[in-house]
């Protein structure tokens, strides 16, 4: 099995193409710096990945992603290893991602605190809002949806 989950903040700005061809695909390149939890003195503080990803989920990932985003990934390993023009090989690992959520709301990717959160593909539907007691408020019409009561 090849799984990989991730949680961090793009390092820079994602890198957008398209394939070409009659059928092109939107293909996404960003790198992401993941935390470490653990560190001796003079490790460094994050671990960074390169990250692909492709089709809707790319562009839509043109749309939102920013330096600074914080997100959870999932994808699997991939090794990219070639020769580079002097001859020597070159090994290197890049995570496709097969899904992202946003780990953050807008408002607190930019400063703000509170606001709308984004589900994995984009639509901007806004989360819940807090109630001041430390519980989310249920949005109208959702009681009758829920497995309790």
């Amino acid at each position: 099995m090849n799984k990989v989950i991730l949680m961090g903040r793009l390092t820079r700005d994602p890198e957008n193409r398209y394939s070409q061809g009659a059928n092109s695909t939107a293909i996404c390149s960003f790198s992401i710096a993941v935390d470490r939890s653990f560190k001796r003195d003079g490790d460094p503080d994050a671990d960074f990945f390169d990250c692909t990803i492709f089709g809707k989920r790319a562009e839509v990932a043109e749309k939102y992603f920013r330096k600074g985003l914080k997100l959870l990934v999932t994808g699997r390993i991939q090794n990219d290893n070639y020769t580079n023009k002097e001859g020597q090989k070159v090994y290197r690992n890049r995570i496709i991602v097969e899904d992202f959520e946003f780990a953050e709301s807008k408002n607190a990717a930019n400063g703000g605190n509170g606001g709308s959160s984004f589900d994995s593909f984009g639509s901007g539907a806004p989360a819940p809002s807090s109630a001041g007691d430390g519980f989310m408020n249920i949005p109208d019409g959702m009681e009758e949806e829920l497995p309790f009561s």
